[in-house]
């Protein structure tokens, strides 16, 4: 199995959880915030994975990526901080209980 046939499942659990939550509350602000983390995230892992594969820790083998890098570090693996970014928030927001009427008038 390739890494981008690997990736596949995460990415449209990813999406779906996401879509299911655009009718609750702070949809626009969780994906603000998902999609600054998912920046922050996808910089870190430029760095470090470009970092671990020049010292050697690991590597990929070329008929198993796409062939897309970005440095050293196959596209691939970019997926997992951005589905991680967004899928998280998602999954605590469908997990959520409804706020009560009693917590609603605290507001």
């Amino acid at each position: 199995m390739t890494y981008p046939l690997i990736v596949l499942p995460f990415l449209a659990i990813t999406v779906v959880l996401t879509l299911l939550t655009m009718r609750r509350p702070g949809f626009a602000r969780r994906m603000t915030a998902s999609a600054i983390a998912a920046g922050i995230l996808v910089v870190l892992t430029a760095v470090f994975d470009n970092l671990m594969i020049a010292a050697g820790l690991f590597t990929y083998p070329d008929a198993l990526i796409s062939g897309v890098r970005i440095g050293l570090a196959p596209i691939e693996d970019f997926a997992y901080p951005l589905c991680a970014a967004f899928l998280v928030p998602a999954v605590f927001t469908l997990l959520g209980s409804a706020p009560t009427r009693r917590q609603e008038a605290r507001s």
